[in-house]
C-alpha cells in the first residue's frame, strides 16, 4: 500500500508555507520509502529463508498496517504534524512491506514447478496491479469523509490480510504431506503420489498423509545458504542488474504517466490517470502470454530479449503519440506489454527458477533470499530513477526522457545477453544429443 497525501492537505495544516514545498516534501517520501523498501528487500530475503514464511510475511502486513494508520490516521486525529516524524515512519514502512515480495514468491515456487511457472506466475503477478486497483477504490469510497479514513479503512483490510496469512496459509505442500513439485523441465512432481487429494476416502491413505505431515513437522529444514553465497548462484548477478534498468523504466511509467499526459497533452487529471490503467492492463497480460511462451520452450532469456527489442520500438512509438487518447491508450498497451511483462516474469517466474536450481535441491534454501536480491537490486534503480526522470524532464524536456528509457531498455538486454546465449547454447547441445543417440 502506497499513498500520496494530497498538498492540500499538508498546506491546509501549515506544515509548509506552499504547495511547492509540499510537492518537494512528497518526492522526499517516495524517495525515502523506495530506498527503505529496496534495502529492506535484501534483508527480508535472508530472514524469510530462515524462518517460517508465514510467520514474517504476516508479521510484515500487520506492522506496516500498524505503521499506515499511525502516520495518516492518528496524526491527524491528534493534530500531530511532524515532517520528521512521517519520514521515519514512511521509511519504517518501506522495511516492512519488503517482507512481503520475497515470501510470497518463495511460497509460489513451493507450490508450482518449472514446466509451468512461467503462466502461473505470470497470472498471479497480476495482485499488484489489481491490488492498486482496489486500494484506489477503497481509498476513493471514504475520502469525502477525510483523508485519515483512507488510511484507516486500507490499513485495516491489510491488518485482516495479514491475520488470515497467519491463520490459514500454507506454505509449502509438505505442510499437507504432499511432495513439492519438480524443478526438471517436463516432470510433474518428485514422488508419484503429489496428486494425492487432501480429503482421502480411504483411512489407510489419511492415516499415511498424516503420517507424511508429522514426518515434515520433525524434519529439519533444510539450511539457508549465505547472501553472499546466493549472490554467486549462476545468473543472480546479471538477472540483479537487468532488473535493476527495467524497473526503472516500469516504475517510472508507473509514477509519471499521468503527470506527462496531463503535461504534454493538456488532458485533465482524472482522464490521465484513468488512461494510465492501460499501462498496467498491457503488464498484466504480457506477463502470462511471454510466460506461457517460456513455459512453451522451456527457456526465459530469448523471451524476454524478444520483448525488450520489441519494447524500444514501443517507447519510440508512444514518444510520437499524437494528442488522441484512443490512440494513445492503444500505444500505451502496447509499451506495456513489452515492458511490464518482462518485469513481472524477472520478478516471479525467473526468480523462483534461480532460487531452485539443480545445485540448491534437498539440501539448500535459498529462494526468498534470491528474491530479495533481485528485486532490491531492482528497486534500487526504481528509486534512482525517481531523481534521474525528474532531472531530466526539468533541464532538457520530455524527449531525453525517453532517449533515458532506451538506454536503460538496452542495459537490461546487454546484462542478460551472456544467459542467452548459455540458453540458446544449452537447447543446441540438448538436440544434438538427442539425434547422436
Amino acid at each position: 500500500m502506497y499513498f500520496l497525501v494530497p498538498e492540500e492537505v499538508w498546506s491546509k495544516n501549515q506544515l509548509f508555507s506552499d504547495l511547492k514545498e509540499a510537492t518537494v516534501f512528497l518526492g522526499v517520501l517516495d524517495t525515502i520509502f523506495l530506498f527503505s523498501y529496496a534495502v529492506g528487500l535484501y534483508i527480508s530475503g535472508i530472514v524469510g529463508d530462515r524462518f517460517s514464511l508465514r510467520y514474517v510475511l504476516s508479521f510484515g502486513l500487520c506492522c506496516s498496517a500498524v505503521v499506515e494508520f499511525l502516520f495518516g490516521t492518528l496524526t491527524e486525529w491528534l493534530s500531530f504534524y511532524n515532517v520528521y516524524f512521517y519520514s521515519i515512519l514512511w521509511g519504517v514502512n518501506g522495511l516492512l512491506q519488503s517482507t512481503c515480495w520475497p515470501c510470497v514468491v518463495a511460497i509460489m515456487g513451493n507450490w508450482f514447478g518449472k514446466s509451468g511457472r512461467g503462466i502461473v506466475f505470470g497470472l498471479w503477478s497480476a495482485c499488484a496491479s489489481a491490488g492498486n486497483i482496489l486500494g484506489a477504490f477503497l481509498a476513493s469510497c471514504v475520502l469525502q469523509y477525510g483523508y485519515e479514513y483512507a488510511f484507516l479503512v486500507t490499513s485495516s483490510v491489510q491488518f485482516a490480510g495479514g491475520v488470515v496469512v497467519f491463520f490459514g496459509l500454507l506454505s509449502t505442500p509438505k505442510e499437507v504431506g504432499l511432495c513439492e513439485p519438480s524443478e526438471e523441465d517436463g516432470e510433474v512432481s518428485e514422488c508419484e503420489d503429489s496428486y494425492r487429494p487432501l480429503i482421502n476416502d480411504e483411512l489407510g491413505e489419511q492415516d499415511e498423509t498424516q503420517c507424511n505431515i508429522q514426518s515434515y513437522n520433525h524434519k529439519q529444514k533444510p539450511s539457508p545458504v549465505g547472501f553472499f553465497q546466493a549472490v554467486c548462484l549462476p545468473g543472480v548477478i546479471p538477472y540483479s542488474l537487468a532488473y535493476a534498468c527495467l524497473k526503472l523504466v516500469n516504475y517510472a511509467f508507473f509514477f509519471w504517466l499521468p503527470f506527462y499526459m496531463s503535461n504534454n497533452f493538456g488532458w485533465k487529471e482524472a482522464d490521465s490517470d484513468k488512461l494510465s490503467i492501460w499501462y498496467d492492463v498491457g503488464g498484466i497480460i504480457g506477463g502470462t502470454v511471454q510466460g506461457l511462451i517460456s513455459d512453451m520452450l522451456h527457456k526465459r532469456a530469448p523471451v524476454l530479449a524478444i520483448s525488450l527489442i520489441l519494447a524500444i520500438g514501443s517507447v519510440i512509438g508512444y514518444s510520437h503519440s499524437p494528442n488522441n487518447q484512443a490512440v494513445n491508450s492503444v500505444i500505451l498497451a502496447i509499451t506495456g506489454f513489452f515492458i511490464g511483462g518482462p518485469a513481472n516474469m524477472i520478478s516471479s517466474a525467473i526468480s523462483a527458477d534461480l532460487g531452485r536450481q539443480k545445485t540448491l535441491q534437498g539440501s539448500h534454501e535459498a529462494l526468498a533470499t534470491v528474491t530479495g536480491i533481485i528485486d532490491g537490486t531492482g528497486s534500487m534503480g526504481a528509486a534512482a530513477g525517481q531523481y534521474l526522470v525528474s532531472l531530466f524532464e526539468s533541464k532538457l524536456g520530455w524527449t531525453s526522457v525517453f532517449y533515458f528509457f532506451i538506454v536503460m531498455l538496452g542495459g537490461t538486454l546487454v546484462f542478460i545477453s551472456p544467459l542467452i546465449v548459455r540458453e540458446v547454447k544449452s537447447s543446441f547441445l540438448e538436440r544434438c544429443r538427442s539425434r547422436f543417440r
